[in-house]
């Protein structure tokens, strides 16, 4: 009954058919028993997320696909006010009571049934909800309202979703920006001569003003290794843990940038960015002193897990405080943002004492058979190295480093205190020949099959200070990243071609990932107990995983986002929607040119290597417009000349009569002439070899 009407008594039975009649046609039916009840809603409540702006924005389903139709709802959900207010159909009229309700409360309620054409927390598989700029006016102006009263936070990633590494997000608040690491990616076989990929800063140059600063999760390069490249053209303040600031202080010695203002941040402290509280929340990874982040803004808090796992028997730093995490979802969790690298494995990771127990068995069977240990892990898996030096020291071996990178890791570990060396136990790697075989221990970079690693220049003959044979067990301590099975594999095949023991993750429990299984993941979910839910840290099969153990764990499918490089969504109490892209990408780093390289490049590149190149280089006369010199054929990587001379002689003519040909037809243009001889000379190479090689004519004046 709408406020200001006369009592249902009041009405006669005429004027009640009416009301019933008229919103039966317009497909609101009344019972008439329902007339006086009293509505349990007030009409000035907010719409609920359910209602309005709650739609799924990048559900598991492909999130362009057109929205979904409104499910009919009964009567019984609908407010009274909402059912009356229904204007009859044209042409008709419909009884009206004794007192009309103010035009200010009719604008009001004819709104929620027109917010609610977004879905419903009820439906299985909502739509996307329409970007900004497809919003119907009536909602727009309603998400205005809603956003004063709480305003929203806008997250734009820009690396680390559908691939591996690369990690950055910008988190946006009002008038403040707050970046949450900054990584790069390793080249892959498309990408022939680059050395590093990191992402694409244009959109946060652009609001380079408003950025109050970058919190690193930890130190591993998928987090910081683009630092130095931002910090070039933006200066700003950059916060993490002891070890994650170290690793970062020597990086950016390597790239001669100082002046950075470095903030060293332990877990359990907070930091003030503009209206961004970020709190760091000490976890278990890979590496020590990782933290995962609770930005605590005024939409809600939103936490993120960086990357992590829950180990209750960690080598080093205590296990992951699931406390501070319970007590974050007792107090209201907006949103979680996880990490989804081992979303695919079922059950927990294995602890890092298994490792250890492995590492035990390893030692006892090489001292058995008087062999040499080399150890290949990861610079930056500080743990690991402990665990090496502690049964080196049990077996009374010593211990060598080798690889740039081990060295400079350990060497600030350990002045950092998270490293503890026996004194007279670590040696220089020159010193090794001086000893017996079996009384040594070489820790050495190479897990992945890096072309110029330690371990691959050993497993080539190539390393100038160690020769590795049958005297040699060599221990893989790490699980190959996707993508570079195949150069691991290469690099165990050469040791094996030299009598060496190989010992891989495979074969025996010698590595433990560093991020958590499917169980891991539901206890944070469980403990966090989010609203809305963003898998991130993967690529799509690991997001999609990931989105579905949420799923699993009640998180409606409509509450979560899965993304991509360059979305951007926006999320408060009521709503998540996506927001139109912003621009990102990768950016190639090759040698110190920093984005000279693109995918024409790289195509060329991917040309020579695979067909080669052919020049052909004639010289004419200005004037006349007669060949002087030429012209001459040179291949490299096509065909061997000396076996391929008649090819050769047949290609020189053919240039000859192509140029002659241009001269006839009075064709001066270089580029046309050009042109011409790529052509004919493309033609007759393609047919006698059915290879495409790159053509290059030279032409000069005299």
């Amino acid at each position: 009954m709408r406020r200001g009407a006369a009592p249902c008594a009041a009405l006669s039975n005429l004027e009640r058919k009416v009301i019933y009649l008229s919103d039966k046609k317009v497909n609101r039916l009344i019972k008439p028993a329902s007339l006086g009840d009293t509505p349990q809603k007030k009409q000035d409540q907010p719409l609920s997320a359910a209602a309005g702006d709650a739609a799924f924005v990048g559900k598991i389903s492909d999130p362009i696909e057109k929205p979904a139709k409104r499910p009919r709802r009964k009567a019984a959900e609908k407010p009274e006010a909402a059912k009356q207010e229904k204007k009859p159909e044209k042409g008709k009229k419909a009884a009206k009571p004794a007192a009309q309700e103010p035009p200010k409360k009719e604008t009001r309620t004819k709104r929620a049934p027109r917010a609610a054409q977004g879905g419903t927390a009820r439906e299985k598989q909502p739509a996307r909800a329409p970007l900004a700029s497809e919003q119907p006016a009536a909602q727009t102006k309603g998400r205005r309202r809603s956003a004063k009263q709480k305003p929203s936070v806008k997250v734009y990633f820009l690396g680390g979703l559908n691939e591996i590494g690369k990690n950055f997000t910008l988190f946006e608040c009002g008038e403040d920006m707050v970046i949450v690491d900054c990584g790069l990616a390793f080249p892959d076989e498309e990408m022939p001569g680059i050395d590093a990929v990191i992402p694409d800063f244009s959109f946060v140059e652009k609001n380079m003003d408003r950025i109050r600063g970058v919190v690193i999760t930890h130190g591993h390069e998928d987090h910081i290794g683009s630092l130095p490249y931002l910090l070039k053209k933006i200066r700003v303040p950059v916060y993490g843990t002891a070890l994650t600031i170290a690793l970062i202080e020597n990086k950016l010695k390597e790239h001669n940038l100082g002046h950075v203002r470095l903030h060293v941040t332990p877990a359990g402290s907070h930091i003030h960015l503009g209206c961004f509280d970020v709190e760091l929340i000490h976890v278990n990874h890979s590496i020590s002193d990782a933290v995962g982040l609770a930005l605590h803004t005024p939409a809600g808090v939103i936490v993120h897990t960086g990357d992590f796992k829950i180990d209750f028997t960690p080598t080093q730093g205590g296990m992951i405080d699931l406390a501070r995490f319970a007590k974050l979802g007792e107090e209201g969790v907006l949103m979680l943002m996880a990490d989804s690298t081992n979303a695919e494995r079922p059950g927990y990771t294995q602890t890092e004492q298994k490792v250890n127990a492995t590492f035990e068995s390893m030692f006892a069977r090489a001292d058995a058979n008087h062999k040499r240990l080399i150890i290949a892990t990861f610079a930056s898996n500080i743990s690991r190295v402990q665990q090496i030096i502690n049964c080196a020291a049990q077996y009374g071996r010593k211990v060598a480093l080798s690889g740039r990178s081990m060295v400079n890791v350990m060497t600030i570990a350990s002045g950092l205190g998270y490293l503890d060396v026996p004194d007279g136990l670590l040696i220089d790697l020159n010193m090794i020949s001086r000893y017996p075989k079996d009384q040594i221990v070489l820790i050495t970079t190479g897990s992945q099959g890096e072309p110029m690693s330690a371990l691959t220049r050993m497993a080539f003959d190539d390393h100038r200070q160690v020769a590795v044979g049958e005297d040699d067990m060599i221990i893989i301590s790490a699980r190959p990243i996707p993508g570079n099975e195949k150069t691991v594999g290469t690099v165990v095949d050469e040791l094996l071609k030299r009598g060496c023991d190989v010992v891989y993750e495979s074969m025996y429990e010698v590595h433990v990932s560093g991020h958590a299984c499917q169980e891991e993941l539901k206890i944070i979910q469980a403990l966090t107990k989010p609203k809305y839910f963003i898998p991130v840290h993967g690529e799509q099969k690991h997001l999609r995983k990931h989105a579905g153990v949420a799923m699993s764990m009640g998180v409606p499918p409509e509450n979560i986002f899965i993304g991509d490089i360059g979305n951007a969504v926006e999320v408060n109490e009521a709503f998540i929607r996506r927001l139109p892209d912003v621009p990102a990408g990768a950016v190639m780093v090759d040698g110190l040119g920093v984005g000279d390289v693109g995918s024409i490049v790289l195509r060329d590149r991917k040309h020579l290597a695979e067909d080669g190149l052919i020049i052909a280089v004639c010289t004419i006369d200005s004037a006349s417009g007669e060949v002087v010199s030429g012209p001459d054929i040179v291949s490299r990587g096509f065909v061997y000349v000396r076996e391929s001379e008649g090819l050769m002689e047949e290609a020189r003519r053919l240039v000859g009569r192509t140029i002659s040909q241009c001269m006839e037809e009075n064709v001066r243009e270089w580029s046309a002439i050009k042109i011409r001889v790529r052509d004919s000379l493309s033609r007759l190479l393609y047919n006698r070899t059915k290879r495409s090689p790159m053509i290059l004519p030279i032409i000069m004046e005299v």
